[in-house]
């Protein structure tokens, strides 16, 4: 069976939904100050509002209110999180509570008869939102972006109290109700105050930037394109406007347009859909050329643009086969790659530009042609990235391990799968509407979760029917909460909590079998690594031990990869976790309260070996590496020499003379044995050549004892 990217539902009901449809976040630059013209070619203004907060931890009576004296309370900037410490040393104690932020906005005069909207890009989990003492809105989940307009509460002219009262307790209403990773409590993505006029495109679907594009046939040859746009209009009376699209390049020359009027009730919304058809049009084809478009639509009264909003378009199609996998505009795909947690040390999950970027080049120097978001909705600039570097995104909601049966929990499910199509519709990095993540597990039993699971994934065909529906499963293999998707791949942790890493080839040759015409793909595995604790030959660690050797993580790679490249039946594979990440319920490795599956370190200082395994495998960069350079001091004065590279021939030099040359094997693997090293300091060095020039690597290690015989 082949799931298509645009061949799931009949024509009229995918453009019915698509008028609906929502989009990212808004990527309009912001204006220097409020009250001035940004620039660009939109009279709407976006303001940052993450400096100048005052924060406390805990409820305080009356906090809302204007009047409140926070003076004593701690001065911070956005992104922030109050368990930066706590929720990363272990215990399983990190404070769940409430927490306050209070600011003061200033306002113009010359704004007055304008519309005032606050955008935050998430704060978990719950949020209380006051504008001068009065409450404009809450929002119950922890990932996804809320606006709320607050025109008729501004004091144009004047200073404005803002408070936010933040709460990360648990609710059983909304998921995740458990999860192996910290909750970090705050507002830890960016403030935005946006201004239109009174006609404008709203903010306010769901968070969405009210312009949604959806490429229909796309070819070669020819693109059409559907542009729907949300309007709204806060005016007592009728209004007629010109809904335009223009579609340019990357030089910025309009390559397609179209506009169609639009008749506006007062104090009324309505979607505007038409099309657009691009000739011979660049495709956005993933790492190998991310080529991207950008339509900007603008709302006209005549000749005057009342308001504008600009989105990336990127112009492809695919289809996932259960015996091919993956294809991209008509060639197959390897989709590779690793899955992501946000968190940074001592930061949580208060990040932002500068960590997202150092991320995402990390995942593509390793050579992935996607990147599995888990297990929750990122940051929209994380999406962003992917669409300019060609990186295949799964995105997901937090539906992680077990569900409550309660009507307000599955509508809070609805909300957060809508919210993260709505919000993300226009990155055509994103392929995948991840839709459950482990909760049919039998070590945390709950109520029989298959009815939601079936609701949320057709809901996620009428939001989105131009993507393929996904699960992350785990066992029991069969249970109908695992099939309800276009699209299933489990979580397998052979080597680690369960059986050996070669045992997972006869696994997923028997799922394949018993499944024909299911894509079948590998969502997780891996194993926990210390950059500190070593051994050679490795042993199979306890999962819930100290001791997590590097070499052990490192050779249970080795193995899953060699056995995944070998079938080209699993459409996907993403390796389980680029970073370690704080879970601060565990005890194990050498760290309380982490999760040390990451290919890099947790301050994103070290990669492993492993992640060198995969750059030698993925990456078409020259690569040479010594292994086990870490393992530094050896009692006997023999060694075994193991190198990862993707070059065809590697010299070895030990103390500055030359030990031998030999090939490379198909497996990117040569390796050297009984090597002899000296007493003390030994110096080792790899040479290869790459195709611009030589590439050399090298490290020292320390021979304390010679053998006793």
């Amino acid at each position: 069976m082949t799931f298509s990217s645009f061949e799931m539902l009949p024509s009229r009901q995918r453009a019915a939904s698509a008028a609906w449809a929502g989009a990212v976040v808004i990527a309009l630059a912001a204006a220097a100050a409020i009250g001035k013209e940004p620039a660009g070619d939109s009279p709407r203004l976006v303001e940052s509002l993450n400096a100048g907060w005052r924060f406390v931890k805990g409820d305080r009576e009356g906090a809302a209110l204007p009047a409140f004296d926070d003076r004593e309370w701690e001065h911070v900037d956005l992104p922030h999180t109050w368990n930066a410490q706590d929720g990363q040393d272990g215990g399983n104690d990190y404070y769940r509570g409430p927490g306050w932020y209070r600011r003061t906005l200033h306002v113009p005069r010359a704004l007055r008869g304008r519309r005032v909207f606050l955008r935050f890009g998430a704060a978990n989990t719950v949020a209380d939102v006051y504008v001068n003492g009065a409450h404009v809105g809450q929002h119950r989940g922890g990932f996804s972006a809320f606006c709320f307009d607050v025109t008729s509460r501004i004091q144009f002219g004047g200073d404005n109290s803002l408070a936010v009262r933040a709460d990360n307790s648990h609710f059983d209403d909304v998921p995740p109700w458990s999860a192996d990773f910290t909750f970090f409590g705050g507002i830890y993505r960016d403030v935005q105050l946006i201004v239109t006029g009174p006609v404008c495109i709203s903010p306010l679907d769901y968070a969405s930037p009210g312009v949604y594009l959806r490429p229909e046939q796309v070819s070669a040859r020819r693109a059409d394109a559907e542009v729907a746009a949300r309007i709204s209009n806060a005016l007592d009376r009728p209004q007629e406007v010109i809904v335009a699209a223009l579609v340019r390049d990357h030089l910025g020359q309009v390559v397609a347009e179209s506009q169609k009027a639009a008749a506006l009730e007062g104090r009324a919304e309505t979607s505007v859909a038409q099309r657009v058809s691009i000739a011979a049009p660049h495709l956005w084809n993933g790492r190998r050329d991310p080529y991207l478009y950008s339509v900007n639509v603008e709302l006209r009264a005549g000749d005057k643009v009342l308001d504008a909003v600009r989105q990336p378009l990127g112009l492809r199609w695919f289809h996932v086969d259960a015996d091919k996998g993956l294809s991209l505009n008509g060639r197959h795909l390897d989709l590779h790659g690793v899955s992501r947690h946000q968190d940074r040390p001592d930061r949580g999950w208060a990040v932002g530009r500068t960590e997202h970027e150092q991320d995402i080049a990390l995942i593509n120097q390793l050579g992935c042609t996607g990147v599995r978001l888990a297990h929750y909705q990122q940051d929209d600039y994380v999406y962003s990235l992917c669409d300019r570097t060609g990186l295949i995104v799964w995105a997901e909601i937090p539906l992680v391990n077990r569900i409550v049966d309660s009507p307000t929990f599955s509508a809070n499910c609805r909300q957060q799968l809508i919210e993260l199509i709505r919000q993300n519709y226009n990155h055509p990095s994103v392929f995948f509407w991840g839709i459950h993540n482990e909760i049919t597990a039998p070590w945390e039993p709950g109520p029989d979760p298959t009815a939601l699971v079936k609701e949320l994934a057709a809901l996620a065909k009428a939001e989105d029917p131009s993507r393929l529906t996904v699960c992350a499963a785990t066992d029991p293999v069969d249970h109908p909460a695992n099939w309800q998707t276009d699209l299933v791949a489990f979580n397998r942790y052979f080597g680690w909590y369960n059986g050996m890493p070669d045992e997972f080839g006869a696994w997923a040759d028997r799922v394949h079998r018993e499944h024909p015409g299911r894509p079948l793909g590998v969502s997780e595995y891996g194993a926990g690594a210390s950059i500190r604790d070593h051994e050679y030959p490795p042993e199979k660690p306890r999962h819930d031990g100290d001791f997590h050797p590097e070499e052990w993580q490192a050779y249970l790679h080795e193995r899953h990869w060699l056995a995944i490249r070998r079938r080209p039946y699993l459409w996907c594979s993403f390796v389980w976790n680029m970073f370690d990440f704080a879970s601060d319920g565990r005890s194990e490795g050498d760290a309380p309260g982490r999760n040390d599956k990451g290919l890099v370190t947790y301050d994103r200082h070290t990669r492993k070996d492993a992640f060198y395994w995969y750059e030698a495998n993925w990456s078409d960069e020259p690569l040479v590496y010594i292994t086990g350079r870490r393992y530094v001091t050896h009692a006997r004065r023999q060694a075994n020499v193991r190198v990862y590279s993707n070059c065809p021939t590697v010299e070895l030099y030990v103390n500055d003379r030359f030990w031998g040359a030999g090939a490379v094997s198909q497996r990117h693997v040569i390796n050297w044995s009984d090597v002899p090293l000296q007493p003390g300091i030994n110096r080792l060095r790899v040479r290869a050549q790459g195709p611009a020039g030589a590439v050399e690597d090298g490290c020292e290690w320390n021979v304390q004892a010679a053998e006793s015989d």
